[in-house]
């Protein structure tokens, strides 16, 4: 069994995304003669600050993000976006490729020599073992999945406009969301903010400090 930490990577964003969002806003207030080389970002921010969000759907990011599939069950809720995910039905745990063996993703709330650790561990392996034990004897992968754990790995590629990653970086960083869910979504507002600061300025002023000091750690 491996175990792991959950990751997330920018696949897609378009570095002119600024220019799109301020080509599309100021249709609406015809002042498109006021466009230079450096009135993007300062017209943005205003359009943020207004809320005048429905421009930011004209640009969109991809990202891969690597969490557990109680993390996953929550991210494909949101309705805006597209997503694709690892499924358990095609996916055969047992074969060489994925090393015979699940993985799967460390819990972020309990120390790595706490007993509340050492049975989640205990239960990750007992599922391991039932799981391959149930595909030696011939049952399908999509059968046996039936005994696979929340905990386990899995990776999505996730689309959607930037407005909607303000609306889950929102949900999901809040301190009101699953730690594991803070653990995935902190992070990744920090590389959008460092990718596009005019865009997620305001939510990564708010979050910054919980980015920082990891307070998803304290479950």
């Amino acid at each position: 069994m491996k175990i792991i930490a959950p990751s997330s990577r920018i696949l897609a964003m378009d570095k002119r995304l600024l220019k799109r969002i301020e080509t599309a806003g100021r249709v609406c207030y015809k002042s498109e003669d006021r466009i230079t080389a450096i009135s993007a970002a300062p017209f943005v921010s205003r359009i943020i600050q207004s809320g005048h969000h429905s421009v930011l759907e004209h640009v969109c990011a991809t990202v891969r993000i690597v969490c557990d599939r109680g993390v996953s069950h929550e991210l494909v809720r949101h309705r805006l976006a597209s997503c694709s995910q690892e499924s358990t039905r095609y996916a055969n745990y047992a074969r060489e490729k994925f090393g015979k063996e699940i993985t799967v993703i460390r819990p972020c709330f309990w120390k790595k020599k706490s007993p509340e650790y050492a049975l989640w561990h205990t239960a990750m392996l007992h599922a391991e073992r039932t799981y391959l034990a149930l595909i030696d004897s011939g049952t399908t992968a999509h059968a046996a999945r039936a005994v696979l754990p929340n905990s386990l790995k899995t990776e999505l590629v996730v689309t959607c406009n930037i407005r909607e990653w303000r609306h889950i970086f929102t949900l999901r960083c809040d301190r009101a969301a699953h730690p594991q869910m803070r653990e995935t979504a902190l992070p990744l507002l920090g590389k959008m903010h460092a990718f596009a600061p005019t865009l997620f300025a305001d939510l990564f002023e708010k979050f910054q400090k919980d980015i920082e000091e990891k307070t998803w750690m304290r479950g």
